[in-house]
């Protein structure tokens, strides 16, 4: 990731609210301008429908925790969620079946290994590691509470619309292209079957996991799901209770750790944010208590991730004063001033 361009943009750190609607929108629409021209990356060709996508589009969501959206560019154009899919069921499952199954089913540990790595299984005696690899996502889809396929999508379906606050759509032609061509994604769930570390049939699992990822969203969608984990699980547009406010804080530590693959660590020193990336070109980035942000644009760099949405991401975060690790100095209280007791 090179972030040495957004290096000279003022280093803002706040625990408060986010700045005025017009600074961020005026912030939104910088970030815009800046990156809209960037050519590097290349789009995703391995899955036959993604190749097809348009490498101009970029759009740029933020939605505040009080429902407030702003947004600038292509927001409005849908694309599959894919990988992006994998916070938010974890989120569900936590919901369902708690904190303690979910850590020892699936692990909360990075891999250091690409997203589809089958070496990583076998590393660790069959050990899907976290939820935001292809293991443990489809290991995590496995433990949706259900009698079978149909029951488990339901659940799934309709978590992921709460998320986003309307229902979501699979974009058929995605999910056929992304059947014909998982072979990996099939491996990787006999081999987990073969070590007794998936609950149900390998290649129904499997394309459930297929189907969750082929939901068409737009970067508003994203935006509006990650402003859900960071207001303690309530949806800021709609107001529903989608998950507790302790599994938006386990789902956000696991996209801290895990949620960039093997540029996680990179990515939490450059840009200090919970976040999860697609293939298709999306991102979202959480500042818990504040907002999301939600970035798509299909080019993507070695690692599977946004090039424009990445560097959007650094610009706003710095700018908005987003960095979970950003502070000011203490200014001690006036000699004789009471301390504020809790």
């Amino acid at each position: 990731m090179h972030v040495n361009d957004v290096l000279d943009v003022p280093q803002h750190a706040r625990t408060g609210t986010l700045p005025a609607e017009s600074r961020i929108a005026q912030l939104l629409h910088e970030a815009h301008q800046r990156y809209a021209g960037l050519s590097e990356g290349t789009i995703a060709d391995y899955i036959p429908a993604l190749a097809e996508a348009d490498p101009r589009q970029f759009g740029l969501s933020l939605t505040e925790v009080d429902g407030t959206v702003h947004r600038v560019g292509d927001t409005q154009v849908p694309f599959s969620i894919q990988s992006i899919s994998k916070a938010f069921v974890l989120a569900l499952v936590c919901e369902e079946i708690g904190h303690t199954e979910v850590r020892r089913a699936v692990g909360v540990n990075n891999t250091g290994l690409p997203f589809n790595s089958v070496i990583a299984l076998e590393l660790n005696d069959g050990d899907p590691m976290n939820p935001m690899v292809n293991a443990g996502a489809i290991a995590t889809t496995a433990l949706v509470p259900g009698a079978g396929a149909d029951e488990k999508w339901k659940l799934l379906h309709e978590g992921l619309s709460r998320f986003a606050g309307r229902s979501l759509e699979v974009d058929e032609r995605v999910f056929c292209s992304e059947s014909a061509s998982n072979h990996r994604n099939q491996g990787i769930a006999d081999l987990l079957t073969s070590y007794g570390r998936l609950g149900g049939d390998p290649a129904q699992m499997v394309e459930v996991y297929t189907r969750q990822c082929a939901l068409l969203v737009t970067s508003d969608d994203l935006a509006v799901m990650g402003a859900t984990l960071a207001d303690g699980g309530l949806n800021p547009v709609t107001g529903e209770r989608v998950v507790s406010a302790e599994v938006c804080r386990d789902t956000l530590a696991l996209l801290a750790a895990c949620g960039m693959y093997e540029r996680s660590g990179e990515w939490l020193f450059e840009i200090g944010l919970p976040a999860k990336s697609g293939v298709s070109g999306g991102i979202v980035a959480i500042a818990p208590g504040k907002g999301a942000l939600g970035a798509f644009s299909p080019p993507l760099d070695r690692a599977g991730n946004s090039v424009r949405g990445q560097r959007a991401c650094a610009f706003l975060s710095r700018s908005l004063g987003l960095n979970l690790f950003a502070s000011h100095p203490h200014v001690p209280a006036p000699f004789g001033a009471e301390r504020h007791q809790p």
